[in-house]
């Protein structure tokens, strides 16, 4: 399972933007508390998160108070802590996960320690191989920020005896030990103690500067963010209003260039229709002139193909009569040759007579 979300626990704001950012450069979702009371509340009554980063040292509840209160707690326990602190020795680590803490972070964090520390609890939760943080156990972590010198538990300190007085201190010594109070050790806890001490106001220095810096480089942004963005829109405005202007002017003349092109195209048109197409009353009545002498001339011509007709006809009923009169005549001759009998001769030219009277007669009807 990817690690999606960190919770991160530090008092100081500069170490909450550091860490922040390095987590959101991997795309982490991050929400942060700048106390242990503020982490525990968010984790009662938001969602859990993939993983905690929490501050070793923080006023009021420390970092191992706030762990031991997770770990306590069955809803939280199964969170995985990554305690950050200044301190990373072996025996440190091994204390820090025998308590319950996941792994320990060096500040200030890098890119490289963090990815690996990520990618092996990354790793650790798909394998389910998470450590279980033992219960009722006693962790104790030194709450200064360095170690530079240990004194036994049951220590007691005491002025430096005089060397008159050496049998007698060591005598004493049965009962508690007792650590000479030299002028070494003294500077040695005295420098301890001057440097614990700038140490922790050179962080409230740095945090409440980090404050001052980034609420002011806020409001700067924002300032200039709203001025950018009323520029912006007034800026946004004039071009848009010089763009209408500019589309109305340009929209006019397109409109007028397009009727006056539509005008002189329907007048070419016009022009082409009445020259080459369509009928006029000149071409009506052109062709009605043309109608009336083809039937003229159909007329004339019905009327010479009929005459020649009838022409034909006479003359061919003329020469059939002719040829008939003339075979008759034959036919008669002939007859005449060979019959004796003059009745016969006259019936017959009068038959051929009545025929010849007939044939006139035909002729002059088809006349």
């Amino acid at each position: 399972m990817a690690i999606k979300n960190a919770l991160l626990v530090d008092d100081s704001k500069v170490a909450r933007f550091a860490l922040s950012k390095l987590l959101e450069s991997r795309e982490m979702q991050v929400n942060m508390a700048g106390s242990a009371e503020e982490a525990l509340d968010f984790l009662n009554n938001h969602d859990r998160p993939d993983v905690i980063f929490m501050d070793h040292l923080m006023p009021g509840m420390n970092g191992v108070e706030a762990t031991k209160a997770i770990k306590g707690n069955p809803a939280t326990a199964g969170i995985p802590i990554i305690m950050c602190t200044s301190k990373k020795s072996a025996s440190f680590v091994e204390e820090a996960r025998n308590f319950g803490v996941y792994n320990v972070l060096t500040k200030p964090p890098h890119t490289d320690g963090l990815n690996l520390v990520l990618e092996q609890l990354s790793s650790d939760v798909d394998k389910g191989t998470l450590p279980e943080a033992p219960g009722g156990s006693d962790f104790k972590v030194p709450e200064t920020a360095e170690d530079e010198f240990s004194l036994p538990q049951d220590a007691s300190v005491e002025m430096s005896p005089k060397s008159a007085e050496t049998g007698q201190g060591s005598a004493a010594q049965q009962g508690p030990q007792v650590v000479p109070l030299t002028s070494d050790l003294i500077e040695q806890i005295a420098r301890s103690a001057v440097k614990t001490h700038i140490n922790n106001r050179l962080h409230e220095l740095l945090s409440s500067l980090f404050d001052e810096q980034f609420d002011h480089l806020k409001r700067a942004l924002d300032d200039a963010d709203k001025k950018q963005s009323a520029a912006l829109e007034e800026r946004l405005g004039r071009v848009t209003a010089a763009i209408d202007k500019q589309t109305a002017s340009l929209k006019d003349e397109v409109a007028a260039e397009v009727s006056l092109n539509l005008a002189r195209e329907l007048s070419e048109f016009r022009k082409e229709l009445s020259r080459g197409g369509g009928f006029t009353s000149e071409h009506m009545a052109e062709l009605k002139d043309h109608i009336t002498s083809v039937q003229t001339i159909d007329t004339e011509f019905w009327q010479t193909l009929q005459s020649e007709a009838i022409q034909q006809a006479h003359e061919i009923s003329r020469e059939t009569a002719e040829d008939i009169a003339q075979r008759t005549i034959d036919l008669y001759a002939s007859q005449q040759k060979a019959s004796a009998s003059r009745l016969y001769t006259i019936g017959l030219s009068v038959s051929l007579g009545i025929f010849a009277v007939g044939i006139a007669w035909l002729s002059g009807l088809f006349a």
